[in-house]
């Protein structure tokens, strides 16, 4: 009577090896990639801060201990480009997070016609190669160019030097950066959509207006939506490079203005080609926005709600 048990459970336990063998070998290519290009490489940066990886100099490697450190806490240029870098978060993760949400809730509207078409457009500039929409900006934000001729039009008599001036540059940096909106107004979408439609047709019993149904329903409702796209927009804004590159040559014109911190790790290693403190460079960054991202997950406790929440 018991040796049928018995042997079912060790047919159970074959199949179970049998199907964690071949799991196993579905995700072995990630865990390559994974092991390949971020566990080993973090690893090997980490140590580089202890030693003196110079690809400039021919002096022999050794053990330097803190000296990378303490380099980095001398290094005015280091914590200027990290305030640049704080200065565009400060302006850039609003924008990033709140816009994408509005105009999501605007899109989504049934009495809006073409929303659609809508949609479609709002995407579309996000499958542009971003180099090249840079360049489109570039030409569109210069003295005589189209926001320029724009804001003359409405009156401004003079109107801001985007580019060339410090003042004006970061804000320059994140209209262009609205151009890549798309992706995070279909994230909103897809959360709007997931909003139950029974606590619309509640508030609106209770007699909530469009206001009370967008602060009482449809925010706390989307604020695991809005969180998650915060936490993208707090990583994308750290590894922010790409444009500041392509307009600027990484020069940090006009003044400095636009010398980010990536755009100093990136001369650090392959202008100076200096390894180890590029290496130390990278993993302030790192510790940066691991702290930035678990406050902001502390702070979620009190204003996210989840569904599933009791």
């Amino acid at each position: 009577m018991t040796a049928v048990p018995v042997r079912r459970r060790a047919m159970v336990s074959r199949m179970a090896r049998r199907e964690a063998r071949h799991g196993l070998l579905f995700i072995l290519p990630w865990i390559i990639g994974f092991l390949a290009f971020t566990a080993i490489p973090m690893v090997a940066t980490f140590a580089f801060t202890f030693l003196n990886v110079s690809l400039s100099e021919s002096e022999p490697l050794r053990f330097v201990g803190l000296e990378n450190y303490r380099r980095l806490f001398g290094d005015g240029q280091a914590w200027a480009s990290l305030l640049v870098t704080a200065r565009f978060a400060l302006l850039w993760l609003p924008v990033v997070v709140v816009l994408p949400f509005l105009l999501a809730v605007a899109v989504n509207s049934r009495n809006v016609r073409g929303g659609g078409l809508l949609r479609v457009l709002l995407f579309m500039p996000y499958v542009v190669p971003f180099v090249a929409g840079a360049l489109i900006w570039q030409n569109m934000l210069v003295e005589d160019g189209w926001i320029n001729s724009a804001l003359r039009w409405i009156g401004v008599t003079h109107p801001p030097s985007w580019l060339n001036d410090p003042t004006w540059v970061i804000p320059g940096l994140v209209l262009i950066g609205l151009w890549g909106l798309g992706s995070g107004i279909i994230i909103n979408l897809a959360g709007l959509r997931a909003v139950p439609t029974h606590l619309y047709d509640a508030a609106r019993l209770d007699g909530a207006g469009w206001w009370r149904r967008l602060r009482h329903v449809t925010i706390p409702m989307m604020s695991p939506v809005l969180f998650y796209t915060m936490i993208l927009a707090v990583v994308d804004v750290m590894q922010y490079f790409l444009v500041p590159l392509v307009l600027f040559d990484g020069s940090g014109d006009p003044g400095g203005a636009t010398r980010f911190f990536n755009l100093y790790l990136y001369q650090t290693f392959f202008t100076f080609q200096e390894m180890s403190y590029g290496s130390t460079l990278a993993w302030l960054l790192f510790v940066i926005t691991l702290i930035v991202t678990l406050v902001l997950f502390r702070l979620s406790r009190h204003w996210v709600h989840y569904t599933s929440e009791r």
